[in-house]
């Protein structure tokens, strides 16, 4: 009975001893687990040792072990790794500072080099320094310090950084990088060179993706084709299509337009204005304006409407012209020249300080600098009142030099409230010297009605009939009408006033409609 006691309690006490051994392999082996394989500390992993050629044990100040790492060093921590030629790691603070040859990869398509890193694994921020160069795809960042969040993947620099990308390189004093939105965030002396222009900037941000620029600041783009300005706005650099306003401007080097918006696609030739739209033509002289506008380069046209104005200046005078639509395109005539025909329709109005208009609708060639008046128009010279059913005024060097009434031609000039000189005939020619009208031909059943002044008194009344007449003027006053070809007429005394005044056929006495000065083009 003892015997068997006693082979009881050898086999127990075997067995104990066989589990005890087991007991203490495993706590071996997750105490060496421990030291080689990530750790969770305080939510996050520890940063995980993969290889070294050699790992030297120290301790610091603080008497804590630090891990001296030398040749081949490889790191990882949570979704990057980094190389380097040498490191210590702080296993306790879950901080590591790598030295030469610094690698950082995180994903596919991120990689981070540099001469010296410092990584907090708590914060999961990195400082890199020296010969910076972050890859994201096509993008690159050089810069020579940087700080780069690699939980959010979000990098900063602020002395100087420069930025390629397709054909653009991006430079800047600050700048910060989203990686995952592929967004980069520009601020203070921004530059963007292009194989075609050259940009500058206060505050941009920069789409590497779409390799389209975002202005918030004071912004030129100087091209070999096109200058812009704007304070807002957007450039799309890979479709060379541009969103401007606030202060916009862009300068073609023909015209110069501006705008509170404009928007304009350098391939299709195409741009829009809204807003106090202004196209200003140095080497013509003329600035058209309005609230609408649309332009194509090739071949060059454009159209201004919504308060549209055109603007010519001269030495002693300009001129001004309203209408509802103005536009203007270039036209190929037989010789195979090239000329702009500007056109106004709908409820033109022109000012100047010498004779004021008005008609329907008006052209303006550049090429003989004719302007044709169409449906009823009406122009006012001094004091007198020319109209037809349609004219043309002759310029030369931006001045009227003479005038063309076609069909039913009458003028008009006011002797009091009740009395008109009046001159009608099939065709007239006016002749302008220094932008003055001082002869006036008239071709084919001319008639008139002229009243003989002394001082401010009626001495009488001429009325006439014959094929052709010529009136001499004065100082914007008919001085003399001379009666060609088998004239008939009467000299009257005056007569009262009765209430059917002489009047030629046709009359029309139109000055509450006339321009008398240049904000009267917009009644």
């Amino acid at each position: 009975m003892a015997e068997i006691i006693h082979k009881k309690s050898v086999a127990v006490h075997f067995k104990l001893k066989h589990v005890l051994s087991v007991a203490l392999i495993l706590l071996c082996a997750i105490a060496l687990k421990s030291q080689i394989s990530p750790q969770k500390t305080k939510g996050k992993r520890t940063i995980f040792l993969k290889y070294a050629d050699v790992d030297i044990m120290v301790k610091d100040s603080s008497g804590k072990d630090v891990h001296r790492l030398i040749g081949n060093v490889s790191l990882e921590h949570e979704n990057i790794t980094m190389q380097c030629d040498s490191a210590h790691l702080y296993f306790y603070k879950n901080q590591v500072m790598a030295f030469s040859k610094v690698h950082v990869e995180q994903g596919d398509t991120l990689d981070l080099y540099g001469d010296y890193i410092f990584y907090d694994g708590k914060t999961e921020l990195a400082v890199v320094k020296g010969n910076v160069e972050l890859i994201d795809k096509e993008t690159h960042l050089f810069t020579q310090a940087i700080d780069y969040d690699t939980r959010n993947k979000v990098a900063k620099y602020n002395d100087k950084g420069r930025i390629t990308n397709a054909d653009n390189v991006l430079t800047s004093i600050i700048g910060i990088y989203y990686v995952s939105q592929s967004l980069a965030h520009f601020k203070d002396s921004v530059k963007i060179v292009n194989p075609d222009y050259v940009m500058n900037a206060d505050t941009m941000d920069y789409n590497t993706t779409t390799e389209t620029a975002f202005f918030t600041g004071p912004t030129k783009l100087k091209g070999d084709s096109i200058n812009l300005y704007c304070e807002k706005g957007w450039f799309d650099t890979k479709n060379d299509i541009t969103s401007l306003w606030k202060k916009a401007v862009i300068d073609n080097f023909k015209q110069k337009i501006s705008g509170d918006s404009l928007y304009y696609d350098k391939n299709k030739g195409y741009g829009e204005s809204f807003g106090n739209v202004v196209i200003k033509d140095s080497a013509n002289s003329i600035i058209v304006s309005g609230n609408y506008a649309w332009y194509y380069k090739q071949p060059e046209k454009f159209l201004v409407t919504d308060s549209a104005m055109f603007t010519q200046f001269s030495n002693n005078d300009s001129l001004f012209l309203h209408a509802d639509t103005i536009s203007a395109k270039t036209v190929v005539d037989s010789a195979g020249k090239e000329f702009r025909l500007m056109r106004a329709f709908h409820g033109c109005r022109i000012f100047s300080k010498d004779f004021q208009s008005k008609c329907d609708s008006l052209s303006y060639s550049f090429q003989d600098s004719v302007i044709r008046m169409y449906d009823a128009p009406v122009i006012w010279s001094e004091e007198n009142q020319l109209t037809s059913d349609s004219m043309a005024i002759f310029t030369k060097n931006r001045q009227a030099e003479r005038l063309e009434l076609y069909s039913s031609a009458f003028i008009t000039s006011k002797v009091d409230t009740a009395r008109f000189n009046q001159i009608k005939g099939r065709s007239l020619t006016g002749y302008f010297k220094d932008n003055e009208l001082y002869k006036i031909d008239i071709k084919g059943n001319g008639e008139s009605i002229y009243y003989l002044l002394e001082g401010e008194f009626v001495a009488g009344i001429n009325q006439a009939k014959c094929a052709n007449i010529q009136v001499l003027v004065e100082k914007g006053k008919i001085s003399e009408i001379i009666e060609l070809q088998n004239p008939e007429g009467t000299i009257d005394p005056p007569i009262p006033l009765s209430p059917e005044p002489l009047r030629l056929k046709g009359f029309n006495w139109f000055d509450l409609l006339r321009p008398k000065k240049k904000n009267d083009i917009f009644r």
